[in-house]
């Protein structure tokens, strides 16, 4: 039997999301419309989706069509469109990579915090972890000298998340070169959720474009601001691990349905006018949050790089899971305490949030920690 921890935060939303008036707690950029879509891009809806009604609602292209592999591979600098599999979000996707390539004993090293994924179903799958710590005084960035400490002759996976959810701190292409090297030295896969890609001109790289056992894992439900299609996807360089993954693909998922596809190609295929639009609130929002902090004594920030999460310090005497069930129950705000990324004392605050919902969110919780003399 396998057995694992409960997801922290997905348990915490899970419960609270619904009641929230303020939401200022998720890592999307704000949701779009399938109507916002299509006139971001200058279509009609009724004209892009007309063919969708006529269209069978069978399997339709197992790993993905033709037009959405070439859309996800274009993304890359070294993977063919062949090594694109389509995922049921990046969720599925790490799940794929995870149940494909560790098994017990295997020595596996984890950024820590991050998503939860990545650390506790190695774990539960019988996986020795190695915690690879991130910290705070150095802008949320792990040691390199740790992992010089941690890695094994048998180090079999090092998993990363970049940028880091929940705090949002990107790891630039340098940092990453010098994990390669390590990893390259043992033979290790790097696997890195890259669902939250920063939108500034930060020196973002993907993993596949540095390492020929890199892993990339991505979907439109971050930065795309699409979660509710879906669909995400894994790659990497190395056609036979593609295979590998491919083979256990059948057992974890059929296909991401065809209209979900469609849409997702299309999505894909006009990312240019999404990020256009999601840079402009996030630069916006990124500037009313910042003048926020500067003004409220009670909370500390390292300023995320353009990316849709953000991990606080609040200044309170309670734990911050009681304090955000009050400020829920009181204000009707919701964040995610840092009890449920393991680390007590900050909150997840998703400043992405519609800018009237995040101007209100703040308003409130201002109010609120000082309501706490």
């Amino acid at each position: 039997m396998v057995r694992i921890a409960p997801f922290g935060v997905e348990a915490w939303l899970n419960k609270w999301e619904k009641q929230a008036r303020y939401d200022i707690s998720q890592s999307t950029i704000a949701s779009l419309t399938l109507d916002e879509l299509f006139s971001l891009s200058g279509d009609n809806a009724a004209s892009v989706l007309a063919p969708a009604v006529t269209e069978k609602q069978n399997y339709g292209w197992i790993e993905g069509s033709p037009a959405f592999k070439q859309a996800v591979a274009s993304l890359y600098q070294r993977v063919p469109a062949d090594n694109v599999l389509q995922t049921n979000g990046a969720t599925g996707a790490n799940l794929l990579a995870l149940y494909s390539l560790v098994e017990a004993g295997d020595h596996v090293i984890a950024e820590y915090p991050s998503y939860q994924q990545l650390y506790d179903l190695p774990r539960a799958l019988g996986a020795d972890i190695s915690y690879w710590r991130i910290h705070e005084e150095d802008r949320w960035y792990p040691d390199l000298a740790e992992l010089v400490r941690l890695i094994k002759p048998t180090t079999k996976l090092i998993c990363l998340n970049n940028a880091n959810n929940p705090t949002g701190t990107v790891l630039d292409r340098p940092f990453l070169e010098k994990v390669v090297e390590l990893a390259r030295t043992v033979g290790a896969y790097v696997l890195v959720d890259e669902v939250y890609q920063p939108l500034d001109d930060h020196d973002f790289t993907p993993i596949v474009d540095l390492y020929e056992r890199g892993i990339s894992t991505n979907s439109l439900s971050k930065t795309y601001s699409l979660p509710g299609l879906r669909i995400g996807w894994i790659v990497t360089p190395d056609p036979q691990l593609t295979d590998r993954f491919r083979s256990m693909r059948d057992y974890t998922m059929i296909c991401g349905g065809v209209f979900n596809d469609r849409l997702a190609t299309y999505a894909l295929e006009h990312r240019e006018a999404i990020l256009r639009r999601n840079r402009q609130l996030v630069q916006a929002n990124l500037a009313i949050y910042r003048d926020w902090v500067d003004q409220e004594d009670r909370v500390s920030l390292v300023v995320p790089q353009a990316v849709s999460t953000s991990f606080p310090r609040l200044k309170i005497a309670e734990d911050t899971t009681s304090f955000c069930l009050k400020l829920l129950q009181e204000e009707g705000v919701l964040l995610v305490p840092g009890e449920a990324f393991d680390t007590p004392g900050h909150v997840r605050l998703g400043y992405c949030a519609p800018t009237p919902v995040l101007k209100e969110g703040l308003a409130r919780l201002s109010r609120f920690l000082h309501r706490q003399d």
